[in-house]
């Protein structure tokens, strides 16, 4: 485990999760408490959420988080009241979602969880803290914190993210296996746009350590990007769930552990993937939750990196994940005008 500086010395801090007796949570919630996410010398207070039903199944982690005896894990709040659980919080986790059923309609999945980021939008506005950082984990998660966002209009957008590292962790993986090196030495892989079969994939300004050519051509050029990398990471999901008949859990959480770090602590440099609030960048429409490359500082701080190079195959792909998102929007706020 890493030590870092304490983002509060002083205090535990206090991190809500929602569906904390599913399977991300369930993997989460070790990498919280050994110092995966904050480091050894910052105590943490859990708030966990669920369902009513499932507070049993929460009861029993509780139990195994207790038996852990973990050193940094100060206190823990199990509840199936939102407004009890966002109370005071420092970093929200937004896991739990409804999830896409057989033959589901995208705009009856809006309306379903457009009802759970709606009620917690407006309970975490007034009663968490007043600089909560917010991750949505659950999906659609880029359009879960546009409608979250939209009925939590005191929260700053930019305090407001949803999870794409998950897709920016498997290109790195794919990059270093492909070319037979180790992922410490990949960087500048980009996600572009939703956290769906749209998302663009870009290798196209990464570098490897090692490899003074053109990683698009040390890869096997754009063919191999077209008709094998981007496809690969755009179903690498559905191919964990045909091979698991789970959907991906261990990996999610490491990406949610991932994101939060470097948005609290820092990315020291390096280019991550996050969805945030399109001011306009890269032509992207406005308004929208779009991953883009940004850079974290510490203290929750976030700047997307500007003046990448994007080539017309880049350009298209980047388009048609934004129109989704824009869809997206329209199909989520008609809901409620």
């Amino acid at each position: 485990m890493f030590d870092a500086e304490p983002v509060f010395p002083d205090r535990p801090i206090r991190v809500a999760i929602t569906g904390a007796a599913g399977q991300i949570g369930y993997a989460l919630l070790p990498l919280i408490c050994t110092g995966r996410m904050f480091g050894m010398s910052q105590k943490v207070s859990l708030h966990l959420l669920e369902i009513t039903p499932a507070l049993t199944a929460l009861s029993g982690v509780v139990m195994e988080l207790e038996d852990c005896a973990f050193p940094i894990l100060d206190s823990i709040l199990a509840t199936d009241d939102p407004a009890e659980c966002f109370k005071d919080v420092d970093v929200a986790m937004l896991v739990g979602s409804f999830p896409r059923k057989a033959g589901m309609e995208r705009k009856e999945l809006l309306s379903k969880n457009g009802a759970i980021f709606h009620g917690q939008g407006e309970i975490l506005e007034a009663v968490a803290s007043k600089d909560v950082k917010i991750v949505i984990v659950g999906n659609p998660a880029n359009t879960n914190a546009l409608i979250l966002s939209y009925f939590a209009k005191g929260i700053p957008v930019q305090n407001i993210s949803a999870l794409t590292r998950l897709d920016h962790n498997r290109t790195v993986g794919l990059v270093a296996k492909k070319l037979g090196t180790s992922v410490a030495n990949v960087e500048g892989v980009v996600i572009w746009g939703n956290h769906s079969s749209t998302q663009y994939p870009d290798v196209s300004n990464a570098k490897v350590k090692g490899f003074s050519q053109s990683i698009v051509e040390a890869m096997g050029g754009v063919e191999y990007l077209e008709e094998a990398m981007i496809p690969h990471i755009q179903g690498r999901g559905a191919s964990i769930i045909a091979a698991r008949k789970l959907s991906s859990a261990m990996s999610a959480a490491n990406a949610a552990c991932d994101h939060v770090r470097d948005w609290l602590l820092g990315s020291n440099g390096r280019i991550v993937s996050m969805a945030v609030h399109s001011s306009g960048e890269y032509d992207i429409p406005k308004g929208i939750w779009y991953s883009f490359p940004v850079q974290c500082s510490r203290g929750g701080k976030f700047t997307i990196v500007q003046g990448l190079n994007v080539s017309d195959f880049s350009r298209a792909r980047m388009d048609a994940t934004a129109k989704e998102l824009t869809e997206e929007r329209e199909a989520a706020l008609s809901l409620y005008q």
